[in-house]
């Protein structure tokens, strides 16, 4: 059901954005004009231009050499991301929502390393956390195809996860079980020193990861373990058929074209074109721009 318009007076929906406000929003959250689309380029560039020389600073050769460079390339990232946050949280209407979402999180966290290691060195190698700043990548290049999958996947998940999680809880079980009983089996001698760590040696050999750090000497130890790399064959299938199920249940709903069309509100994306009120909050959404306008 549509959302009715709402009283300006009302607190949190209020009319949408206006003058310098809407177009600072409209470049720094949206990616479907062409001013939009050049910020986040210039961003993704920016962030892995800073990865990249966090990187080559951990180069003891590099570091020697370019240290000095390394460290006044890192304050000009570091001033240039400040410059953005503070532009972000003007630009929104809640701030302390943005702050608090997850790539508010991610934005804050990609600047407070540097400024850490004033006090703290050791935490400037924190500032690889800019990396998952990437995932707007997605809004970059529109990228719908991938989107629209994404978004699949997301709500294949979400449908799954009760299975799913009843599936881990029968893992848990298994790898408990069996760890106790190669524990006894094969005991501290034999390297299973604890039932944590024979827990921990079905767990590897379950996934098919097998370490090879503690391996079962007894014949009755080694039955075990084929036994245990049996069942992991068969549980990787598992979690995959649930996931796939669920996404071919989805195949028969008709597909949307996503944009990068961002709620002020709640800070949502995806919102059709023609879409008046966000579809999560029933905020005001400003008029869509698209590339060109």
């Amino acid at each position: 059901m549509p959302h009715a318009p709402s009283s300006p007076d009302t607190p949190g929906t209020d009319t949408a954005l206006q003058g310098w406000r809407l177009r600072l929003y409209t470049i720094i959250f949206e990616a479907d004009t062409r001013a939009g689309r050049w910020f986040d380029v210039a961003l993704i560039v920016l962030i892995l231009a800073s990865v990249a020389v966090v990187v080559a600073d951990s180069v003891p050769a590099l570091q020697a050499r370019w240290h000095q460079v390394f460290w006044a390339a890192e304050w000009v990232f570091t001033l240039l991301f400040t410059i953005e946050y503070v532009a972000r949280l003007l630009c929104v209407r809640q701030p302390l929502r943005y702050a608090t979402s997850f790539f508010g999180i991610v934005d804050l966290l990609a600047l407070l390393p540097t400024y850490l290691a004033l006090l703290l060195p050791e935490a400037h190698v924190l500032i690889d956390v800019r990396v998952l700043r990437l995932l707007r990548i997605f809004r970059v290049f529109k990228l719908t195809a991938y989107m629209t999958e994404y978004s699949s996947l997301g709500q294949a998940l979400r449908a799954s996860r009760r299975k799913i999680t009843v599936f881990l809880t029968a893992v848990l079980m298994i790898v408990l079980v069996m760890g106790t009983l190669m524990y006894v089996v094969e005991g501290p001698s034999n390297g299973f020193e604890s039932i944590p760590t024979a827990v921990y040696w079905a767990i590897t050999t379950m996934t098919t990861v097998g370490f090879g750090d503690i391996t079962p000497k007894t014949d009755m130890g080694r039955f075990i373990a084929s036994v245990m790399m049996l069942l992991g064959w068969g549980t990787l299938a598992v979690p995959t058929g649930i996931v796939t199920a669920e996404m071919a249940s989805q195949r028969g709903a008709a597909p949307q074209v996503p944009t990068t069309r961002t709620c002020p509100e709640c800070l949502s994306e995806g919102h059709l074109p023609e879409a008046r009120y966000c579809l999560h909050c029933g905020a005001h959404l400003s008029p869509w721009q698209r590339e060109g306008a």
